[in-house]
């Protein structure tokens, strides 16, 4: 079904740690508009979508989700390497640490672990991609919310590209939603 190449789908080059922000970036890989998420509740809904065209779009964006967890989990690793205890603990990770040591989890910025009440699943085509849309303006927030807060350009380049691609998700779920009630469905 994939054909997986060993790279990422946008580079990631951070070179200093930042635990501060890690815990304010972890939202996007366990939280309510993350990237874990969205990758979940696209692949479960291309089940129920009418036709081909999409089934496909749901799993083509599904499946890009799961490379922006990716990316995601590679940030966060390579804002944590090298942390001592003594930094976590600081940065209020101590909690994290004491569960998952420096192994990824995922969690909110608050540390609420992810949860699959985040995603909806009507069974509906318009239903559902009006949740998708949504879903995609609100990652497309958080990532901006997150640009906001650093000013590391190794941090702000994959994220800015990541936003990006909230928005082209959005315009593709736009595209299908309008497609399909044109067919009445």
């Amino acid at each position: 079904m994939w054909v997986y190449q060993k790279k990422l789908q946008y580079p990631v080059n951070i070179k200093k740690k930042d635990l501060k922000f890690a815990k304010q970036l972890v939202t996007q890989y366990g939280g309510f508009a993350g990237e874990l998420n969205a990758a979940l509740r696209y692949l479960n809904q291309r089940y129920t979508m009418p036709d081909d065209r999409g089934k496909a779009l749901l799993t083509d964006i599904g499946t890009e989700e799961l490379a922006h967890v990716e990316i995601i989990s590679s940030m966060l690793y390579q804002l944590l390497k090298d942390a001592t205890v003594e930094e976590l603990k600081a940065n209020g990770l101590a909690s994290h640490y004491a569960e998952h040591k420096k192994g990824l989890f995922p969690t909110d910025a608050n540390g609420v672990p992810y949860t699959t009440a985040y995603f909806a699943t009507t069974g509906d085509p318009l239903a559902d991609l009006s949740e998708d849309m949504a879903a995609e303006e609100k990652a497309r927030v958080v990532y901006q919310n997150l640009i906001d807060l650093t000013d590391d350009p190794d941090i702000l380049a994959p994220l800015l590209w990541l936003r990006q691609r909230e928005i082209v998700h959005f315009e593709r779920f736009k595209e299908l939603y309008d497609f399909y009630k044109e067919q009445g469905l």
